[in-house]
């Protein structure tokens, strides 16, 4: 997935778009039990302009978190990871449905088996598919701003495979409203992206991101004011999507390895947002 992905955020030039753009915490919390059966334990609502919100946590919380899906949508898996991080932070976590009113992209045509599903993936990045990323930064930075003008004191965010790109993108904008964004399994790794990164970023990564680009934004992001606060972890022995859509909670070393990343989300944000 991920060289497909680069090919084509290299065509539409997204790779180039850095306008928008380590240490670890210790454990301070245990997370809740995850299940390989989960049935998602928040609700959908209308909320700032999308039709379809998947909300979960306290309805009211000082602070707020997005979670941007990866290119598959809403999946039980991912759901269950939201839940996680508003049970073990008291704090209402939102993810919207970026795609609307379009369809994320379909599970059977990945990875492509034909040309025609190749030149839907390519359709699905560009300017007039669901996952174009210009109009989507500016949905999560939209959507930010309007988390706080209902009066969240502090919104982070995080995202997965192409969500992580929205996420840094959105954090390196100018005024970003975001406080705090974390990217597990990114997509399109660039150290141009986290030059002009403006708040603490946590990231998690497999062995099948770039290894020389996370090195190099860890170096970056080490040399900025809040470079106390940033994390990150290299999973080696976990792919690209161990923590969302592609999840595989039946295997043992996938859910601890996932129940890992969560502790460390849940603790990064808890760094930065309270």
């Amino acid at each position: 997935m991920l060289p497909r992905l680069r090919t084509l955020f290299h065509h539409l030039n997204v790779a180039n778009m850095s306008n928008a753009a380590a240490n670890t915490n210790v454990a301070c919390c245990t997370i809740p039990a995850v299940h390989s059966d989960y049935t998602p334990k928040g609700t959908y609502k209308s909320l700032g302009g999308f039709q379809k919100v998947y909300v979960t946590g306290p309805e009211k919380s000082d602070n707020a978190i997005i979670a941007v899906f990866d290119i598959f949508g809403y999946f039980p898996q991912t759901q269950q990871g939201a839940d996680i991080i508003a049970s073990s932070l008291k704090t209402t976590v939102y993810m919207p449905n970026f795609f609307e009113p379009k369809e994320p992209f379909p599970t059977s045509k990945h990875p492509p088996k034909s040309d025609q599903d190749k030149a839907d993936l390519q359709a699905f990045f560009g300017p007039d598919g669901a996952a174009y990323p210009p109009a989507n930064i500016n949905k999560l930075v939209q959507f930010a701003q309007l988390l706080k003008s209902n009066g969240s004191k502090s919104v982070g965010a995080y995202g997965y495979c192409w969500g992580a790109k929205i996420c840094i993108l959105a954090g390196g904008s100018e005024d970003t409203p975001l406080n705090a964004l974390g990217m597990v399994h990114p997509a399109m790794l660039s150290s141009d992206d986290a030059t002009k990164l403006r708040v603490p970023m946590a990231m998690y990564i497999t062995k099948d991101e770039p290894i020389d680009e996370f090195n190099k934004i860890n170096d970056i992001i080490s040399n900025k004011p809040f470079a106390s606060k940033n994390d990150s972890a290299n999973y080696k022995n976990m792919f690209h999507g161990f923590a969302a859509a592609r999840a595989d909670l039946a295997n043992e070393e996938n859910k601890r390895e996932f129940e890992d990343v969560y502790t460390k989300l849940v603790n990064f944000f808890k760094n930065t947002l309270y």
